[in-house]
């Protein structure tokens, strides 16, 4: 769950100087009469949550929680004045990302806060200000404020404006019987408008979704009010796909003198024409040479790159807003390798129906052991037969592929990868605990996900006997600096790779931000879309990377990170299949495509691994992933020169999508983007 945090347009911005994290021993303990939340998915509880007033009137907050073996051990302290908004505030612990610490202070005209991630000041207004991090039980004084506010709304603080607007009712059930609950949805403080949950008295109650935060007792009732909730989602996104798939949208177009990139032959060809008709390529020639028919809209493309849409070979199916900011950015087609089974076929039917401007997806489902560390939103299993059960019921739903993960009993992969392949199923995932790489592929995968996997090769035993837990990054981050990859068993492992066609999505974006990244200055993926999409994301895009461990230092996870790069270089030149995957919002892709290129791919052979080359791994490659008479047209048009800057790939003009041509301007907008990437 992407929770709600405001972030500041800064003033002025630099890592804030903390002492070291306190310790989970010395954060606030709630008393019994504390109000109880606990965090959960399908896969379970994961958390705990805690709200209380201390004795000189503040509120105070306690968050507890183990994610798959990450740890949030946080208090939060809050001083509210006379009109209900934060003059004070300190948030301590430690979270996944590190040291949680931060403050802010409200004296006189001045309002200023330090956190790990930056610090600064502004002239203070009435506004209500919220940590980078924080607890997001916390965001219940802001939700409490911003609904009672009606239209007018309630200023932040350093910048920006919040409103609510309140949906419709639902009747749940709990400890005290029935409850009416409504659906509210706050604006202006992300792109898309985020969804909460209100009692009966218009007072917070609840934030649901993937991760949901819910009181005690009511938690039963967080996949119900998920469902009622994207559904009236999906009706306000339903207007913004009615508006872009329209039969003008569908009418012949020609791209014309336009720098071409030929996926399918890996080379760019100067000087082109494309006439995209009825939903197809109809025609490709030199530049000047189609003659197409009365009433064609023309494009000129002179100083533009024509490619195909853009695949992101690990996106995760977010809300419907997630999905529309994707297609603003070219992704029309992509790979989703966990979505619950009902989420994906209410996605499908409704772009099938024309309801959800989405790209083309192709959705696998996770199977984990039911554990403490299975993952969220999982199906969970306890043996061998219920492990090829799942199998099925993930062919009975559609879906293209089975993803296994970290805590699978290993001795279960190989016939629940059998039964998948009997079913004409993709088998990838994690690697689980216990396991290395080659005993999946040799147990099944016809894929692994995420480089770190493919790194546990050379990681110690122990390393692999808890990669269930944070020892699959903290591992990979200490010991891949020291791995010779031209070992023979390396060697070894390469070539074995190699003959049994294993392909490898290794997000590698992921490892740039999370070893590389000290925090203060935004991410390369994320630094072209600074102040455009979220002053949240902004800040959040400036966050360290992955906290130090057993004292490494930051050069060290940077040597180590250098060696996964030098890895994907050599598993492209043995010619193993790459294909780009982000496991994020889905910006980073380009990203991905310029990492590739660092590792000594061709700017072409980059930019296949986003095209052609997840087209036909998915079995789509005869209809889609290059520019080809006959295929569907799903293509972009983007300002600048491809072949000589990657880069370029972000400023996206034109979206063509199933022969729907959509301007890429509109649907920044239509998706809450103030501006273009730079």
């Amino acid at each position: 769950m992407r929770h709600m945090i405001l972030a500041a347009l800064l003033a002025a911005a630099a890592p804030a100087a903390f002492a070291a994290p306190v310790p989970k021993e010395q954060l606030l303990v709630p008393p019994k009469d504390a109000v109880h939340y606990v965090v959960v998915s399908d896969a379970g509880k994961h958390g705990d949550m805690w709200r209380w007033t201390l004795a000189d009137g503040r509120i105070a907050y306690r968050h507890s929680q183990s994610l798959r073996g990450w740890i949030s051990e946080t208090d939060q302290v809050v001083t509210l004045g006379a009109n209900g908004l934060p003059t004070r505030l300190e948030v301590r612990g430690i979270t996944p990302n590190g040291d949680a610490a931060e403050t802010l202070k409200i004296e006189g005209a001045k309002a200023s806060w330090q956190a790990i991630s930056d610090a600064g000041s502004v002239e203070s207004r009435p506004g209500y200000y919220l940590p980078s991090g924080g607890i997001p039980l916390a965001l219940d004084t802001l939700v409490d404020k911003v609904s009672a506010a009606g239209g007018a709304g309630v200023d932040l603080l350093p910048t920006g404006h919040a409103t609510a607007k309140l949906g419709p009712t639902m009747t749940i059930k709990g400890p005290a019987g029935s409850k009416t609950v409504r659906l509210a949805f706050v604006r202006g403080v992300t792109a898309a408008p985020q969804p909460v949950w209100l009692d009966d008295k218009g007072k917070y109650f609840a934030q649901v979704g993937g991760m949901s935060v819910m009181p005690v007792g009511y938690e039963a009732n967080a996949p119900a009010m998920r469902d009622f909730q994207d559904k009236i989602t999906a009706e306000e996104v339903k207007a913004i796909a009615h508006s872009f798939l329209t039969p003008q949208a569908k009418a012949p177009i020609l791209f014309d003198n336009v720098r071409l990139f030929d996926a399918d032959g890996g080379k760019f060809l100067e000087n082109q024409a494309v006439l995209v008709r009825d939903g197809k390529i109809a025609q490709i020639g030199a530049a000047g040479s189609i003659a197409a028919a009365v009433g064609t809209r023309r494009v000129d493309g002179q100083g533009k790159s024509l490619v195909p849409g853009i695949w992101d070979s690990h996106m995760h199916i977010g809300d419907d807003w997630d999905v529309l900011a994707n297609m603003a950015n070219g992704m029309t087609s992509f790979r989703s390798p966990g979505t619950s089974l009902e989420r994906a076929a209410s996605v499908v039917k409704r772009r099938g129906a024309g309801d959800l401007l989405m790209g083309e997806p192709f959705i696998s489902d996770i199977i984990d052991r039911k554990n403490p560390l299975a993952a969220q939103e999982s199906l969970t299993v306890s043996s061998e037969a219920e492990t090829i059960a799942a199998v099925r019921k993930i062919k009975e739903a559609g879906l293209w592929g089975v993803k296994f993960y970290t805590s699978m009993n290993p001795a279960w992969i190989k016939p629940g990868a059998a039964e998948a392949h009997r079913l004409g199923l993709h088998v990838h995932g994690h690697i689980p605990a216990g396991m290395r790489p080659l005993d999946a592929v040799r147990a099944g995968y016809d894929e692994i996900t995420h480089l770190n996997f493919v790194v546990m090769q050379a990681m110690p035993q122990e390393v692999v006997d808890k990669a269930n837990t944070a020892a699959r990054v903290e591992g990979p981050a200490r010991y891949t600096k020291d791995v010779d990859w031209n070992s023979p068993e390396m060697k070894a492992f390469i070539a074995e790779l190699k003959q049994r066609g294993t392909v490898i999505d290794p997000t590698l974006v992921i490892f740039e931000q999370m070893l590389t990244m000290d925090g203060g200055t935004p991410a390369p993926a994320y630094a072209p879309y600074m102040g455009i999409i979220s002053p949240v994301l902004d800040r959040e895009f400036k966050q360290a990377g992955y906290p130090l461990k057993d004292g490494l230092t930051r050069d060290d996870y940077r040597k180590s990170y250098a060696k996964m790069v030098e890895l994907v270089g050599l598993l492209h030149k043995a010619g193993i299949p790459l294909v780009a995957g982000t496991d994020g919002y889905g910006i980073e892709v380009v990203r991905e495509v310029e990492l590739y290129h660092q590792a000594g791919f061709t700017p072409a052979e980059a930019l296949q691994s986003a095209t052609i080359v997840p087209a036909t791994l998915v079995g789509a490659g005869k209809r889609t992933g290059s520019i080809a008479v006959g295929k569907e047209a799903d293509l972009m048009l983007v300002d600048g020169d491809v072949s000589k800057d990657l880069g370029a790939l972000r400023r996206v003009v034109t979206v063509v999508s199933d022969g729907y041509v959509m301007d890429a301007d509109a649907l920044r907008k239509a998706a809450g983007y103030s501006g273009k990437p730079k």
